[in-house]
């Protein structure tokens, strides 16, 4: 488990975030505002698919490793399918009260590492 514990890091979790929420505006604008053209529109909606599994049981890892609080696992996972924006929003929470001296819902020797 201690391979996992260095593979998954606050910092990357919060990168893929962002991706994702880049590659559903990208999804969002390719349906709506390009009339939905094909195959992109399928490749786009098939990638924010995939990353919302993966986001959602890596965060649900994460939550249990304490790299991560549970209220941001299950804001990415309950949330992320609809609107993966909540996810990347909850990150930079996270990040700012890190920063201003921790999410009392993680133990100060596990903190974000």
């Amino acid at each position: 488990m201690s391979g996992l514990r260095r593979a998954i890091t606050f910092e990357r979790l919060g990168a893929v975030s962002f991706l994702h929420s880049t590659v559903y505006l990208a999804l969002l604008i390719c349906a709506f505002a390009l009339a939905n053209p094909q195959p992109e529109t399928f490749v786009l909606g098939m990638t924010h698919g995939l990353l919302w599994i993966g986001m959602s049981l890596v965060c649900i890892a994460a939550a249990r490793l304490r790299v991560i609080p549970f209220w941001l696992a299950v804001t990415v996972a309950v949330l992320g399918g609809l609107g993966p924006f909540a996810g990347t929003i909850g990150f930079v929470v996270a990040r700012r009260r890190r920063r201003a001296g921790g999410d009392p819902s993680v133990p100060v020797s596990r903190r974000y590492s």
